[in-house]
């Protein structure tokens, strides 16, 4: 539906048009935007990445954005209402920056915890990962910006994304990968779908016939299907149901797909359905003229949003009785931990947006603990690779501002200047003339803020020079050691050299950086200057903090990744902290046994330590008011509201899905519909924590359970269970329904998840929740078409997959 009821007729605009005209349409203006046609009303429409943001056409500082926690944190809420909120802030934030098509959410599984994009995308269950998009999906279409479910599909790897083929069974596409897609688009009729770089079975995802069947034929799906950033390869995709190629103005369409119309290889049919799609979302968006786009309507705050958005993901999974700590009686904290101070909020890659301003834990706990004595302790050096320069060290030697100045450069004459608020520096859109210069340069005066060795670096391919004081210390030429389309941005070579510096010292920085021209990205740059982290004494940082922890009343330490652990471009090859942060937390927990641990990672980490700490927090990356949010869970002021979306493993190797890695170019899915807490069902493995597992403050219990005794293929079964808050003091449950089956001629999981709801209650209430499950999640997909098995039937309620008390049967007829 248009936003508008008296929205043109799409198919009058169409046949206005010329031939030449329509294939224009199809692929984009620039990186970001499609074309305008002025003589039919049609605007320009602007997408833009998130999903846990909305960035905008420039990738700048210096026009911020919300950032929101990662969609792992949000999963772990499984709370569609905070989803549905999630997304109108998200078309909040569109629309304050212009954007019509916002560029996720990302809903792909969590099929290995080594994938890179883990934290980007929701949970290992495809329920629960459909039920939080299609409300995400609801939130942003509600309020007139249109939403991009991506990535279609099965890209649940990064390792050779571009050229690797998922091998993967019907079955386990119908019922795994392709059901959070159906959701969104048959519940919450999602404007626009984003195809994928990979294959599946052999066939690209833009040419691929799933693009028409199960998305346009059974499911009903008007919307346009937006290619990945170059993921369109030949005209062969415009056979397909693939409408929109990106970016633009140059791509594998181009002048070859009018050529390929007027020699009769595509059919002009198949341009003008691809067209009448596009007018369809210019009128939904606003982009038609005599149409309105809906105005945004929220009573969220983006900031006010982000801090209890983090805290509802939060997952308390350890507590012996020390948390929630009481600012009243808490008179000195030791903070630990490289991330305390430098939290990570979000993953790497397109999902990055710049916040204005990022709480980190330490501000958080300052501000929470006003009467307490804080100490910090960096512990262990989480950080790899280059962290930009802090602002405030940062003079331009221009404006005597905050920053730097930047140049591009043709033969030595100046072709473009501005002054930037950061040295982490992208231009991937905007007006900067990447193409026409040879050399970038970067001038600024850094203050050093203590007495050190600096180990001034970049990180960037290419040749880079970096003077101080009129002094060259660097002249290095630094290769990519991943020669995938992106991975100048993604994943880029750091290089560095050693520069002392006193405190209070003025240094004049200057760097010249030779533009490469072969990055696969035309007009897009980016670099980084910066320092890498001093890791020199690693025994001495431990043994410092631990002496603070032993000091205080309470020792609160975070542990996390960072952007070259997780991020889109590449896949993890471990699941171990980075640095040596394990063997910091088991240190200061044998200074102080009242230990907390807040893990700040997107995805599962192993935690050797877990037994030996008093209290462990699992927080996502948390967005731009961890910090805030980090200790609103600490004092109590809320509730860890999170329960797990995903199964955390003790030891990497007890993972029984965890291959990422294309052999002879092909990923193999044959686990099947055995994925996440299933394959950890039919392992036998016992992990660290199960999928659904999570403590608050308070106790609860679950019992009384009865069903519809008896359910038909176009029915439903209604469970309901009495759910009692047995502690002191009010909080969240998340009541969850799983099916099994002993008898059975189909290879089912051990058990499966069919239905969830979340409930708050005072202490000692009781509330008997209702849950529908509808009979497709006792379905089997066979030759084609759904299949219903008659017979028996068991449904367990309780709180995760391994804590289910209440059992019920149900029969399917």
């Amino acid at each position: 539906m248009s936003a508008n009821p008296a929205a043109p007729d799409v198919q009058e605009l169409l046949g206005r048009l010329t031939l030449a005209e329509k294939v224009k349409l199809l692929t984009g203006r620039d990186f970001w935007s499609t074309w305008p046609i002025e003589k039919i009303g049609l605007r320009s429409i602007l997408m833009s990445d998130g999903p846990s943001g909305v960035r905008g056409p420039v990738w700048d500082e210096r026009e911020p954005s919300l950032n929101l926690p990662s969609a792992t944190a949000l999963s772990a809420s499984w709370d569609d209402a905070l989803a549905y909120r999630y997304g109108a802030v998200i078309a909040q934030e569109a629309r304050r920056k212009g954007v019509d098509v916002a560029l996720g959410p990302t809903i792909n599984l969590h099929r290995s915890p080594l994938g890179g994009r883990h934290f980007e995308a929701f949970s290992e269950d495809p329920l629960l990962t459909g039920s939080l998009a299609a409300a995400y999906v609801r939130g942003i279409q509600d309020n007139g910006v249109a939403a991009t479910p991506k990535h279609y599909i099965a890209n649940d790897y990064e390792t050779d994304r571009f050229t690797a083929s998922t091998d993967v069974s019907e079955r386990t596409l119908r019922e795994m990968y392709l059901l959070p897609f159906e959701k969104t688009v048959t519940e919450a009729r999602a404007w626009a779908v984003m195809s994928a770089y990979n294959a599946v079975n052999g066939v690209t995802a833009t040419e691929n016939d799933l693009l028409e069947t199960p998305l346009n034929s059974e499911w009903g799906f008007d919307g346009v299907v937006v290619s990945d950033w170059t993921a369109v390869r030949s005209t062969n995709a415009a056979r397909a149901a693939q409408d929109l190629e990106m970016p633009g103005p140059r791509g594998a369409w181009g002048d070859a797909l009018l050529a390929a119309v007027e020699s009769g290889a595509v059919d002009e049919a198949d341009i003008d359905r691809k067209v009448l799609r596009i007018l369809t979302l210019a009128a939904r968006v606003g982009a038609l003229e005599g149409t309105t786009a809906v105005e945004p309507v929220t009573a969220d705050s983006g900031a006010g949003f982000a801090r209890e958005a983090a805290a509802e993901g939060m997952v308390l999974v350890r507590n012996t009785g020390v948390l929630p700590l009481d600012p009243g009686a808490v008179t000195r904290i030791a903070v630990i931990g490289h991330n305390a101070d430098r939290a990570r909020t979000q993953g790497g890659g397109s999902a990055t947006v710049v916040p204005e301003k990022v709480v980190s834990p330490l501000d958080g706990i300052l501000a929470a603990f006003p009467e307490a004595e804080v100490e910090y302790a960096l512990g262990a050096v989480a950080q790899e690779g280059v962290a930009e320069l802090p602002l405030d060290t940062l003079t331009n030697p221009a404006t005597g501002e905050p920053g730097v100045r930047v140049r591009f450069l043709s033969e030595g004459r100046a072709l473009f200047t501005e002054d930037r608020r950061a040295t982490r520096l992208v231009w991937f859109g905007g007006d900067a003339p990447v193409e026409r210069s040879d050399t970038l340069e970067i001038t600024t005066r850094y203050a050093a803020p203590r007495t050190e060795t600096l180990r001034l670096g970049v990180a960037a391919p290419g040749v880079s020079r970096i003077w101080a004081d009129g002094e060259l210390v660097l002249d290095a030429d630094a290769r990519l050691a991943d020669e995938q389309l992106g991975a100048a941005f993604l994943h880029p070579p750091t290089t560095s050299a050693a520069v002392p510096v006193t405190a209070g010292q003025v240094v004049e920085i200057r760097v010249e950086y030779e533009i490469p021209k072969d990055t696969g990205l035309t007009g897009a740059l980016a670099y980084t200057l910066g320092a890498e982290a001093d890791d020199s004494d690693p025994e001495g940082l431990i043994e410092r903090a631990a002496a603070a922890a032993a000091r205080a009343d309470v020792a609160v330490v975070v542990v996390g990744t960072n952007s070259e652990v997780e991020s889109e471009g590449f896949d993890r090859t471990s699941l171990a902290l980075p640095g040596h942060q394990d063997a910091l937390v088991t240190a200061v927990a044998r200074a102080n046994p009242r230990t907390v641990v807040a893990v700040n990672s997107g995805s599962p980490v192993e935690l050797p330590w877990r037994d030996d700490v008093a209290a462990v927090l699992l927080t996502w990356f948390g967005g731009q008011e961890y910090g805030n949010a980090l200790a609103d869970v600490l004092t109590g002021s809320r509730e860890p509201g999170g329960r797990l979306p995903t199964t955390w493993p003790a030891r990497q190797s007890d993972v029984p899905v965890l291959d990422v890695t294309p052999v002879n170019g092909v990923v193999r899915y044959d686990e099947g519909v055995h994925v996440g807490y299933r394959a950890w069902l039919r392992s036998g493995a016992t992990p660290a924590y199960p999928f659904g597992y999570g403590l608050g403050y308070t106790t609860w219990a679950v019992d009384r359970a009865t069903a519809t005794a008896e359910v038909a293929p176009d029915g439903a079964v209604e469970v309901r269970a009495e759910v009692t808050n047995t502690g002191g003091r009010a909080g969240k449950h998340i009541v969850q329904v799983y099916a099994s089956r002993t008898h059975t001629a189909v290879d089912r999981p051990a058990r499966w998840l069919v239905g969830h709801e979340v409930v708050r209650l005072a202490p000692g209430a009781t509330e008997t929740v209702k849950i529908s499950v509808p009979a497709r999640a006792f379905a089997h997909w066979e030759e084609g078409a759904w299949a219903y098995e008659p017979g028996e039937f068991t449904l367990h309620v309780g709180s995760s997959a391994d804590d289910l008390p209440a059992t019920v049967p149900v029969r399917m007829r």
